[in-house]
């Protein structure tokens, strides 16, 4: 007979967040004035009312020199040229593939912006849009960088580059893009035998570290091994991982992810979820940060 775990809800103490330092930010919300001073240019989430400079969003005042603009806290992605994002085929059009990226409108992947198979260099023919879906088809993921930016918001994507292109074997994770903070890399091999792709986009993807790197592909072949044991278990325990750094609100890092990997070996991989050992992990992540900040 299987045993059953029954959880009753117990008072706890809830635990004040420490900021690391320089990380404080102004928080305003809708109709909060964030300056009386005419000398600053209105941004995104901002108007001005009465000569004062008033938030229309909730979220983190930014300044850059004298342009001032509020970035929401919670939100859809909102591309930027280079940022690095994971997607997944929704359509499949003439000369191009449509991506959802978790922003407001889908993404585009044209066929001439990524490699052929193989990585040959040429234009791209008739042939070759008659086997786009031997390419990438419905529901595949891939991984890729933002090209451009359209007038309305859509977003342009390019794999031209051999560590871009479809994803294999691995697990998703959808978190809001305002916590996965931005770096020079965002494609990291972890030393515990899994590695992450942190999407822009708050599509966070992670996969079994590949024994070797295969230039020769371009990109488009899945490796459908079956995925030993120990792997699957460290896959698991990041996962959770990460949902437990979302839950408290944590930036999304490498050092962070790694940090919060080390504080959960004592627990099991099921009990990282429970709210009291969430709060004890995150609190030791914390606090390791800290200490590394000096």
């Amino acid at each position: 007979m299987a045993a059953v775990t029954m959880r009753l809800p117990v008072a706890r103490q809830v635990v004040a967040p420490s900021a690391p330092r320089g990380s404080e930010k102004h928080l305003v919300a809708p109709g909060d004035t964030i300056t009386t001073d005419t000398g600053y240019m209105r941004g995104h989430g901002t108007y001005v009312e009465e000569e004062k400079l008033i938030a229309s969003v909730a979220g983190a005042v930014e300044r850059v020199n004298k342009l001032v603009c509020v970035r929401a806290l919670k939100t859809r992605y909102n591309g930027e040229v280079g940022d690095i994002v994971v997607g997944r085929i929704t359509e499949v059009q003439q000369k191009r593939w449509k991506v959802e990226t978790n922003s407001r409108l889908d993404s585009v992947l044209l066929l001439s912006s990524m490699n052929l198979p193989g990585g040959e260099l040429r234009r791209r023919s008739a042939e070759d849009e008659l086997a786009m879906r031997d390419y990438l088809q419905e529901g595949d993921l891939i991984s890729a960088e933002v090209q451009s930016v359209f007038s309305d918001g859509a977003v342009s994507l390019h794999t031209r580059s051999l560590k871009y292109g479809k994803l294999g074997q691995g697990v998703l994770v959808q978190v809001s893009p305002s916590l996965v903070k931005r770096q020079k890399t965002h494609f990291h091999d972890l030393p515990c035998g899994a590695s992450v792709i942190l999407g822009n986009n708050g599509f966070i993807w992670i996969y079994p570290t590949p024994e070797q790197k295969d230039e020769e592909a371009g990109g488009f072949t899945a490796n459908l091994e079956p995925v030993p044991l120990s792997d699957r278990e460290v896959i698991s325990r990041l996962r959770n991982c990460i949902v437990a750094l979302v839950n408290q609100k944590m930036m999304l890092f490498d050092t962070s992810i790694l940090y919060c990997y080390e504080a959960s070996l004592p627990h099991q991989i099921k009990d990282i979820l429970k709210p009291e050992v969430m709060e004890e992990i995150v609190l030791e992540t914390r606090q390791r940060l800290l200490d590394l900040e000096g």
